[in-house]
């Protein structure tokens, strides 16, 4: 999109900040006109650090990471911004959280359609009316893990009892006997002239 295609970093450096202002931004990525500014929302970044509670009040701050102020077009959809995003952190897969002006740090809200982006920037331009200069949108991104979908279960390389194999086979009968090298079946029973005979 215009105004959003061109893009300088101003540097790449860490910091273990807490809560952070608008004097605490160390790294700047901004559009390269002047005039691109226009129409335009800034995000101020951090990834790569925590949220972990601050003694001795136990207020929740970021600490540690990148800090970064990202500068996109109003337009731009969340496909186009998360892949900034991703350029800017370095990672192949991320999430966004983003924290709303009347919020903690413990009620971040996760963005992830065009249609989440849209209420962030409402909420934004809600709290930004009376500001001389617009908020910065506080948002903080987390590496999203890859984790492999589970493998089906592979056959067992152990012969199957023969139980097993022939549990569906129709039982067959014991074979006859060799009695003083005559076959005899099993409990043959014959009945001769009204005698048992076997």
């Amino acid at each position: 999109m215009a105004g959003a295609s061109s893009w300088s970093s101003s540097c790449s450096c860490t910091s273990s900040l807490g809560s952070l202002d608008d004097d605490d931004v160390v790294c700047v990525v901004k559009p390269g006109s002047p005039g691109a500014a226009e129409g335009s929302v800034k995000f101020l970044c951090s990834y790569g650090g925590m949220i972990l509670p601050r003694h001795p009040d136990a207020a929740l701050r970021y600490v540690g990471g990148n800090n970064r102020v990202l500068s996109v077009d109003r337009s731009l959809q969340f496909y186009e911004l998360q892949r900034k995003l991703m350029d800017m952190c370095g990672c192949e897969a991320m999430s966004l959280r983003c924290q709303l002006p009347t919020e903690d740090l413990d009620a971040l809200v996760s963005v992830t359609t065009n249609d989440d982006l849209g209420h962030l920037l409402e909420e934004y331009d809600a709290a930004s009316r009376d500001r001389l200069q617009p908020l910065k949108i506080r948002a903080f991104l987390f590496p999203r893990s890859k984790t492999p979908p589970l493998s089906p279960s592979t056959p067992s390389s152990r012969p199957t009892p023969a139980y097993v194999r022939h549990q569906h086979h129709t039982a067959r009968p014991p074979p006859a006997r060799v009695h003083s090298g005559h076959r005899r079946p099993h409990q043959l029973l014959l009945l001769h002239n009204g005698s048992r005979l076997q």
